[in-house]
């Protein structure tokens, strides 16, 4: 679910004309944060993390989650 996270959150940035330095600020998180998420480093993002960068560009988190991608992903197997 990550990489969905993570191209969710570049077309949200897309959408908004913002770039990943503008998001963070915006979301009060470090820039790293942002970019980590979208090159996969973050393997977990946190929903309060999820939850700032939302705010951030002026969205719900329901909205950040309001697409078919989410809508159809399959549950993930926790072994």
């Amino acid at each position: 679910m990550q990489e969905e996270v993570a191209k969710r959150l570049l077309e949200l940035i897309k959408q908004k004309h913002l770039n990943m330095t503008k998001l963070a600020r915006l979301a009060a998180v470090p820039p790293s944060t942002v970019k980590n998420i979208i090159y996969g480093v973050s393997k977990n993002t946190g929903i309060v993390t999820l939850k700032l960068l939302c705010d951030g560009m002026g969205i719900s988190i329901v909205e950040f989650f309001d697409t078919e991608t989410f809508r159809t992903l399959e549950p993930e197997d926790i072994d």
